[in-house]
């Protein structure tokens, strides 16, 4: 029976075209991020299942590609759950195991601690446009800063590096606070324990409108009056600075003191040191589905792609599940393979800082004059230059064109018989 050439549902091939793109937009956002003071870590792809099951990933924990458990470990006929035949699964985010890297490492770092993490992580999604089952996620976190100098410094480069990557395309931060959709929850006569159930709903804002959401929270037997409560509220601020502050106002009594306006010195901060070039909204509908938020939570939206291409927020309790000490933290996250995706429908192409050259050699060609070839392309690369250096196809015309899609501009000829050249 033949092998299968396609790759496993959801997960892809990528060819030289897109690898290019996906080089340049990892070394921008690289070089921004550690332009900000942010220090490169890794973390393994592999982490252990109770770890990944500890109820923090929110629906994601029903999308682990487990591992099965090895050797006499693995005992089929013992083994009452699906859970009991697996001891570890790949990781569904980034921000799990950089908790536990940082519980595990705390003190061999600095504190506050700046960590850039790059790599791919899996979830057993339905694959769809811009969403596949393996991808990957650019995550900066900053451990140790309880301040919201933390938030300001997260932001300030998760947009310098957007701006950087997609300069002709409008973008937008939407920003909340969990400790704000709490208060609006209970103010509005939600029950204590049904709020994070809530939340569940209020995220489904973007996808089934303010009547679809109403529809829902009294399907799932909350009242209309404590329904329209809650939606009215939302709609008596404003979406910058000084609606969070009237939000403050009004939720007096229920709100922990200082949460509405740290969030609107945040947003004033942020607008006045980048300058603006992006749009920056107070969205008393974001709600970010990790059940590890704590407090401030941010996503991005971008024009070309609909749902977002960034989030991250506050989630000073997580380090706290392994160490028994809770440590503040923050982190935001990149959609890596979105911004990719939107660059390439674009038509983006890389900018070369030097021509990308071609040495065609003739087929036959003695190796003693391909030697001199090699060495003169062994020069050139060592001024700078990119050289490839190829045997030339019956079709030169096509070889080309093909060699055009990945960069190549300038071409050089060299045949057996001087008469050719």
């Amino acid at each position: 029976m033949a092998l299968k050439k396609k790759p496993v549902t959801g997960m892809k091939d990528i060819l030289p075209q897109e690898m290019q793109i996906r080089d340049y937009v990892l070394n921008q956002i690289k070089e921004t991020y550690r332009g900000f003071g942010f220090s490169s870590i890794e973390t393994p792809c592999v982490e252990h299942i109770e770890n990944l099951l500890s109820k923090q990933g929110g629906d994601n924990e029903k999308l682990i590609f487990k591992v099965l458990k090895r050797g006499e470990k693995l005992n089929l006929e013992a083994a009452e759950t699906e859970n009991d035949l697996a001891d570890s699964g790949l990781r569904y985010d980034l921000t799990l195991p950089l908790s536990r890297y940082y519980s595990n490492n705390a003190a061999n770092l600095p504190s506050p601690f700046k960590a850039l993490q790059i790599g791919s992580v899996w979830r057993a999604d339905r694959p769809q446009k811009g969403r596949y089952r393996q991808f990957v996620q650019c995550d900066i976190d900053i451990f140790g800063d309880a301040t919201s100098q933390a938030e300001i410094e997260l932001v300030l480069a998760t947009t310098t590096a957007l701006k950087k990557i997609c300069p002709n395309n409008q973008f937008e931060v939407r920003i909340n606070d969990r400790k704000i959709l709490r208060a609006m929850a209970v103010y509005s006569g939600f029950p204590e324990e049904d709020i994070e159930k809530v939340f569940i709903t209020v995220d489904k804002m973007d996808k089934i409108g303010v009547d679809g959401v109403r529809a829902e929270l009294v399907e799932n037997g909350y009242s209309e009056e404590t329904a329209d409560k809650y939606l009215e509220l939302m709609g008596q601020v404003t979406n910058d600075a000084d609606g969070v502050r009237r939000m403050g106002e009004i939720l007096s009594g229920v709100l922990e003191d200082g949460a509405a306006e740290n969030l609107a010195e945040i947003m004033d901060t942020v607008m006045s040191v980048s300058g603006g070039g992006f749009g920056l909204k107070f969205d008393p509908t974001l709600v970010r589905g990790m059940g590890y938020y704590t407090g401030t939570i941010f996503e991005v939206a971008m024009e070309g792609f609909g749902g977002s291409v960034a989030g991250g927020g506050r989630y000073d309790k997580m380090v706290g599940r392994f160490t028994g000490m809770d440590t503040p933290a923050c982190g935001f996250s990149i959609g890596f393979e979105r911004i990719v995706g939107i660059l390439m429908d674009a038509g983006f192409v890389v900018p070369e800082k030097n021509a990308r050259e071609a040495w065609m050699y003739e087929k036959g060609m003695g190796m003693e004059r391909l030697s001199e070839i090699l060495k003169e392309a062994m020069a050139a690369r060592a001024e700078g230059k990119t050289v490839l250096v190829t045997q030339m196809n019956k079709n030169k015309k096509f070889q080309k064109e093909q060699l055009g899609k990945e960069g190549y501009t300038e071409f050089k000829e060299f045949y057996k018989e001087e008469l050719k050249r």
